[in-house]
């Protein structure tokens, strides 16, 4: 919960501390070094500038660079990435967690660039495709680019262990679930088959999300993007596949109200917001297949959302002695990051 200085004032109006107590702990939370993100003129400048950079070497990259040659890419991501580490390490002593998280991270987005550079140069690369297309297309050759951004990404992000350095390897990781589905396929896989994979993986990255999550539950959001772009891959993969059965669309409902739970339990939106967006989809296909010309089913639902909010009242009334009962039998990582996010 955000420290402001309406909340002081609230806690003086009830009598809870004294306004110089007030004052004080407003100067004090203020005097704070600023490590995480948040909404203000200054962060947005931070993160402008920052994507702006990074989108310049990646998503924005045009033809132009390739007159450079292999060599001359290669030599020219080395020096922008020298000017990265120069300034993520001028910031990080001065004590600006977020541009140094930043520039750190611009140095990992420009790995994928020095590989292609350098697989140019040296002649391994198999066809007439240039780097522009590395964030448009699925090629099972990109597959390289994407290890070695993972290898230079964990390096980077075990020196400066900055939350937002975890965001360039979650978008490659996703990347790499559907290259991987073009190198098992020996070329551009059928839609079906892309689909499972990336469910799969994206399965795989929001367990491994997780994972990170509780280790890293009382030094920064080091899961956020991990998240993401887990939740993204595996909703997408799971929303695509097709049935004609309606068992299987029933499960898929099933599935995105666990999404729901588990997003409410863990304090994680792209969770519900993902979760929410399926189910709706399952509501839509009821209204407009199964149930297209009944009377019933507008009423059947609308009790349906009523009994859920008189749900919601019930759990209102008994949220903390449930949450404490559940919780006892919860290992101790997880009782410890659940009780860290309902602070």
């Amino acid at each position: 919960m955000k420290v402001t200085k309406k909340k002081l004032e609230l806690a003086v109006t009830e009598e809870i501390i004294s306004q110089d107590q007030a004052d004080k702990l407003f100067t004090f939370f203020k005097a704070l070094p600023s490590t995480g993100p948040s909404f203000d003129f200054t962060h947005v400048l931070y993160y402008m500038g920052g994507l702006i950079a990074i989108g310049a070497m990646t998503l924005f990259m045009n033809l132009g660079w390739e007159s450079f040659g292999g060599w001359g890419i290669f030599f020219i991501s080395l020096a922008y990435a020298g000017v990265g580490f120069k300034l993520a390490n001028t910031f990080q002593v001065k004590g600006h967690a977020i541009p140094a998280g930043i520039c750190a991270t611009f140095v990992v987005a420009l790995t994928p660039l020095a590989i292609y550079g350098i697989q140019q140069a040296m002649g391994w690369w198999p066809d007439d495709t240039v780097y522009r297309e590395y964030h448009r297309y699925i090629k099972w050759h990109w597959i390289f680019l994407e290890f070695g951004t993972l290898a230079v990404g964990v390096i980077i992000a075990w020196l400066y262990r900055y939350p937002f350095l975890q965001m360039p390897i979650a978008v490659t990781l996703w990347y790499m679930s559907m290259d991987i589905a073009a190198m098992i396929a020996g070329g551009r896989p059928d839609f079906e088959l892309r689909a499972l994979v990336s469910m799969y993986f994206g399965l795989a990255m929001t367990l491994f999300a997780f994972w990170v999550d509780i280790r890293s539950s009382k030094s920064g959001d080091y899961a956020f993007w991990l998240y993401l772009f887990g939740v993204i891959a595996f909703w997408g993969g799971m929303t695509s596949q097709h049935s004609d059965s309606e068992l299987s669309k029933f499960i898929y409902c099933c599935v995105n109200l666990l999404l729901v739970g588990v997003g409410v339990v863990i304090v994680r939106r792209v969770f519900v917001i993902f979760g929410a967006i399926g189910c709706s989809i399952y509501l839509g296909h009821l209204a407009n297949e199964v149930f297209k010309d009944s009377w019933l089913f507008p009423i059947a639902l609308t009790a349906i959302g009523l009994g859920i909010i008189y749900l919601g009242l019930l759990w209102q009334k008994n949220e903390e002695r449930i949450t404490h009962q559940v919780r006892s039998y919860l290992p101790l990582p997880l009782r410890e990051l659940l009780e860290e996010r309902t602070v």
